[in-house]
């Protein structure tokens, strides 16, 4: 997976509904199309940006092209950028135990 071209995939909304339509199963790519109100050739590019990022599988069947999400690269990109929420996380979770403590002492 290319990390910047992936982040550039994921960035257009068109190529994030695809990724849901494949994440559970493999699709054709005229399937994925009827998903759209956009032409086939323009679903065609979302899914060659797709698999040039390493996002989503392509597999041939005659002259069906298949395609299903690639989640051992989704979930390296997850993790790669998990860093910006554990920030985040670990500010809710002190506002959450403050907001406690502030509980608990009105109610003593």
């Amino acid at each position: 997976m290319h990390m910047d071209a992936a982040i550039r995939a994921i960035g257009e909304p068109r190529r994030r509904a695809i990724l849901r339509l494949v994440w559970d199963a493999e699709r054709a790519s005229g399937e994925i199309a009827s998903h759209f109100d956009i032409t086939g050739p323009a679903v065609s590019q979302h899914l060659k940006v797709l698999r040039e990022a390493g996002l989503v599988n392509e597999r041939r069947d005659g002259t069906r092209h298949l395609f299903s999400a690639n989640r051992n690269a989704l979930r390296e990109l997850r993790d790669q950028l998990a860093w910006m929420w554990d920030d985040g996380l670990a500010d809710l979770k002190a506002a959450a135990e403050s907001e406690a403590k502030t509980t608990e002492r009105r109610e003593r």
